[in-house]
């Protein structure tokens, strides 16, 4: 497993965070960036959150980058569309979840239950979920 690094350039950063946003160029000016990531994130302004959320490809897309298609599996779940849809609807921002080399049909529970939570629980939730994939992505590369 790789240390966290003490310094990352903004395309690496972009890899890991799905995209290069307002979030990612603040990171890359930082020593331990990834270290620093959740600090960064909850001083994100609304727009800036949900930029670097909606940067994450939708769980269950059919177009993902190559490691979210490696992370997410092929497995394919109906009902993801629907779920998707109604939690962007309800938070206006995009359901990010670690999956951690889960099969897709045990994140439809957790989908669920997130619907039922405040704006704010989710939102400090997602953006927590996306720094743990970042982290995985850097400790597996």
């Amino acid at each position: 497993m790789r240390e966290l690094p003490r310094q990352l350039s903004v395309a690496q950063l972009s890899e890991l965070f799905e995209g290069h946003t307002r979030f990612v160029e603040r990171l890359s000016q930082l020593p331990d960036p990834l270290g620093r990531a959740r600090e960064v994130a909850a001083s994100l302004s609304d727009d800036e959150k949900r930029e670097v959320l909606d940067a994450h490809p939708a769980l269950g897309s059919r177009a993902l980058s190559t490691r979210s298609a490696a992370e997410q599996g092929l497995d394919e779940v109906a009902e993801l569309d629907d779920l998707n849809a109604a939690y962007e609807e309800r938070f206006g921002f995009r359901f990010v979840v670690f999956v951690n080399r889960r099969p897709k049909t045990e994140l439809v529970p957790i989908l669920r239950d997130r619907l039922d939570r405040t704006r704010e629980e989710e939102l400090a939730t997602a953006l927590d979920e996306l720094v743990s994939i970042a982290e995985d992505r850097w400790q597996r590369s």
